[in-house]
């Protein structure tokens, strides 16, 4: 009797290990991504992202650090390391700086909540957590998930989200538009859970003034001798056309204003970027941050700027669309020299 007792008890066991050891269910793993959210206390992420948006690839490096509930830092570094980018949320709102040009503007924003960010784990998971449709497999090591996306750039439409088996921590991720192309793809380097930080990490200005000792400043004194090249947008709303260009002497330069024409006409200004004398951030009360892709831009109801290559570009509308604008910036690397 004590014998098949404990054979009983033998073959309940091996079950259970067995069981222990198979796959989770979608169901299972939902779970325990919620779980992840509502106990994470932040994190620290690093990751390469490459873009195929432009007529060349580009490569950036992302360096994210996350405190519960709202305080944020995602600094943007392009290949080339000339010209860094950094987004904050703190207490005092939402700056995008750029410390090369001691530039900053400070938004009253819902950022980053108002959409989905590549670089934000708990934004992937709420795209998981949210989508019906979404799709699911899993391999050896990563559960795939293939989800909608609500991404500022509306050609970016479907997103695959791999996340390690072991901690639920991400691995890659592929953004890409209605043909199923790969425009955007982060490779995760590094991730720390529950990440401790230091007083001041999320501060405006402790993060431009660290930022701007590891960068030298950039385009201070154009070099006069160069002629400054043109860029014109590849992209144009259907009945728009390119209609005239003129160049303005200013203080600070040369500025040149492209007019474009039609059913949606729109001025795309752009100039040689200049380094601020003072850091004091401008106010953006009606503003937005929107990324780009190569870079941060600063939108309102009817204008879109943002800096890049060295050059600052001004592009307004009364008759575009947000995502038309965007559009519009994302294209803009077709040139011209004078």
């Amino acid at each position: 009797m004590k014998k098949a007792i404990w054979f009983a008890t033998l073959g309940l066991l091996l079950s259970m290990i067995l069981v222990g050891c198979g796959e989770k269910t979608q169901e299972d793993i939902m779970t325990d991504l919620d779980s992840k959210l509502s106990e994470m206390t932040g994190y620290k992420a690093k990751s390469t992202m490459t873009l195929e948006t432009g007529k060349e690839q580009q490569t950036y490096e992302v360096d994210v650090w996350h405190q519960v509930k709202s305080y944020y830092r995602v600094a943007l570094q392009n290949e080339n390391k000339d010209q860094s980018q950094i987004i904050l949320r703190n207490d005092d709102g939402v700056f995008v700086l750029t410390p090369a040009l001691n530039k900053s503007f400070r938004f009253q924003s819902d950022w980053p909540t108002n959409s989905s960010q590549v670089y934000l784990y708990e934004s992937l998971i709420q795209d998981i957590l949210m989508d019906p449709e979404r799709s699911f497999q899993a391999d050896e090591d990563y559960y795939i998930f293939q989800t909608n996306t609500n991404y500022q750039n509306k050609n970016l439409s479907t997103q695959e989200i791999k996340l390690n088996k072991k901690d639920l921590s991400p691995a890659q991720v592929k953004i890409m538009n209605a043909d199923l192309e790969v425009l955007v793809q982060l490779d995760f380097t590094s991730f720390e859970w529950n990440a401790s930080f230091n007083e001041g990490d999320f501060d405006m200005e402790r993060n431009m003034t660290g930022a701007q000792m590891t960068e030298e400043p950039a385009m201070a004194e154009p070099q006069e001798q160069e002629a400054m090249t043109v860029y014109y947008p590849m992209f144009t709303p259907d009945g728009t056309q390119f209609d005239s260009s003129r160049n303005i002497e200013t203080e600070k330069g040369e500025r040149v204003v492209l007019q474009y024409m039609g059913e949606q006409p729109f001025t795309l200004i752009q100039e040689r970027s200049q380094v601020v004398p003072a850091s004091t951030p401008m106010n953006m009360s009606s503003g937005e941050p929107v990324d780009l892709g190569f870079t941060i831009g600063v939108m309102t109801e009817e204008s879109l700027q943002w800096s890049y290559n060295g050059v600052d570009f001004f592009l307004a509308s009364e008759n575009l669309s947000t995502e038309e604008m965007m559009s519009i910036a994302s294209s803009v690397y077709g040139t011209e020299e004078k």
